[in-house]
């Protein structure tokens, strides 16, 4: 591998829909690699997924893909309501590019409920890219959550960790495999879990930052050390409350305090370390210049 190609200089990107969040990540989420968003419940993983979903149609010259998207979920039921009221304002603010269809409509949404049952999916996702049932072809894969696979399904016995070590790299490997041949984005999320002992376990201690911390508590992304091994880049979206004054008229305050998020990077092969606040409004999550 050479340097360009370690740095992903002439890899296309897909906007994440707001323009300071692409600053920080220097134009988007790159294709022929695997993204995660790393981060705890509530953080907004979803949400930024939904509006990558949107994102992901706009023309190369809008910073998109120009393509469709799937979706495969794995914990919770698809959030469609939420879709849908980000796709009116997505419509809006592109009105002469989605004058004549939905663009919910270049969506495609799986469920799978393991991760074997994931891996058999990514063995029949080459049909799909190459026959996709829309105009536009698949660019950019969702995976909503990888956590929740491996979660209950496996204890903490040598026979499974091995198994499930083998399984990461089986599906990862897939992914980068897909990744590259078809010039996919990959984006997937994953939860976290309270840092209990010293820095440096549970692969917490990789990227840039010493230890993580969400809502007052030290945390370390699930899966630990073998699954960052499986990814080219790592997100982590925080959040901490704060109290404000009742006057200031900020967004997500009530009684007194509000939320206030955070997108960083951890590490990634073309970024160097960065962070920015982001809301998450009804309009779609958008990151704020402070």
């Amino acid at each position: 591998m050479n340097p360009e190609n370690l740095l992903q200089l002439s890899t296309q990107k897909c906007t994440l829909g707001c323009p300071i969040l692409d600053r920080v990540l220097a134009g988007g989420i790159p294709c022929n690699s695997i993204t995660e968003l790393v981060s705890e419940s509530g953080c907004g993983k979803t949400q930024l997924c939904l509006q990558l979903l949107l994102s992901a149609q706009l023309p190369i010259s809008h910073g998109g893909l120009n393509s469709s998207s799937l979706y495969i979920h794995s914990e919770f039921s698809f959030p469609f309501r939420r879709l849908q009221q980000l796709s009116l304002s997505f419509r809006s603010s592109h009105p002469l590019l989605f004058r004549s269809h939905d663009p919910c409509d270049r969506i495609f949404v799986r469920g799978v409920q393991s991760a074997e049952e994931l891996l058999g999916l990514l063995d029949r996702l080459d049909s799909l890219i190459t026959n996709p049932p829309s105009q536009l072809p698949v660019k950019l894969i969702v995976i909503d959550s990888i956590a929740a696979l491996f979660r209950s399904e496996f204890e903490n016995t040598s026979v499974d960790l091995k198994r499930r070590s083998s399984l990461f790299f089986k599906i990862s490997g897939k992914l980068k495999l897909q990744a590259k041949k078809f010039s996919l984005a990959v984006v997937v999320t994953n939860q976290v879990v309270d840092l209990i002992g010293n820095e440096g376990i549970n692969g917490m201690r990789v990227g840039n930052l010493g230890f993580l911390s969400t809502s007052g508590r030290r945390v370390c992304p699930a899966l630990g050390l073998a699954w960052s091994n499986c990814i080219n880049s790592r997100l982590f979206l925080s959040r901490n409350e704060e109290v404000v004054s009742s006057e200031t008229g900020l967004e997500d305050s009530n009684g007194g305090l509000r939320t206030r998020r955070r997108l960083q990077v951890i590490f990634a092969p073309h970024l160097p370390e960065s962070s920015c606040e982001f809301v998450i409004v009804r309009e779609g999550v958008f990151g704020i210049d402070l």
